[in-house]
């Protein structure tokens, strides 16, 4: 009723095996890189932002110092163009609480990764 011989042990079905598995292992590795490539862009971006945002934080520190001195020696006071610089990034800050909403700032966010994320994947759907 049943054959003695098995049909699993031929060259054939081990040949299969072996390059199943070869797939397998290649598939693993091929999605292991895209996944480095994709943590060591973000790495790097990451680093490239926090270095431009501490650079113009400080740009805008020292900006806004010789504003202040500059304003001050204008107005012959140790003290008042502290406060014109003071008052101008008051009012900048209640423009923005006010006035931007939070979607113009999600818009360009979504614009940004969108285009990223989508110009980085090179495989065909």
């Amino acid at each position: 009723m049943f054959n003695d011989d098995d049909t699993s042990k031929t060259p054939r079905n081990d040949s299969l095996i072996g390059n199943l598995t070869g797939y397998l292992d290649t598939r693993i590795d091929l999605v292991r890189l895209e996944i480095q490539q994709k943590v060591s862009t973000i790495f790097v971006g990451t680093i490239h932002g926090a270095t431009l945002a501490i650079l113009g934080l400080l740009f805008v520190i020292f900006v806004s110092i010789f504003a202040g001195l500059a304003l001050n020696s204008a107005l012959n006071s140790p003290y008042w163009g502290f406060g014109i610089v003071a008052g101008f990034y008051l009012v900048l800050m209640v423009l923005v609480l006010v006035g931007v909403d939070k979607t113009a700032f999600q818009g360009i966010a979504n614009k940004v990764l969108k285009d990223t994320i989508y110009k980085s994947d090179k495989r065909q759907a």
